[in-house]
């Protein structure tokens, strides 16, 4: 086992908990504006679209059809693994064809 990997791993694991638990603590300790906590409840939607989207536009039309087709499955069923399951089948699919 190599002590340098396993330090690292360790202290990436203390920066996360450090910065999750510090947003914890500091929203308890002082009371936000209304706009701020407002903001707070949308903010993970457009993180979640700016990991997507590179991801996406490395796929090219690919990737963009079969983001497209998660995104009607999800509208229409409401179920993430059904979701997730036809993304993958339509880039398998596109893959196969491509």
């Amino acid at each position: 086992m190599r002590l340098d990997v396993l330090a690292a791993i360790l202290a990436m694991a203390a920066a996360t908990f450090a910065c999750r638990a510090g947003g914890y603590v500091i929203l308890r300790a002082i009371r936000v504006p209304p706009f701020v906590q407002r903001m707070l409840t949308h903010l993970p939607g457009p993180l979640f679209c700016a990991y997507v989207a590179p991801a996406l536009a490395q796929w090219g039309l690919a990737g963009w059809i079969a983001g497209a087709a998660v995104m009607a499955v999800q509208l229409t069923t409401r179920s993430m693994a059904v979701s997730i399951l036809s993304g993958v089948a339509a880039m398998a699919a596109l893959q196969a064809l491509g």
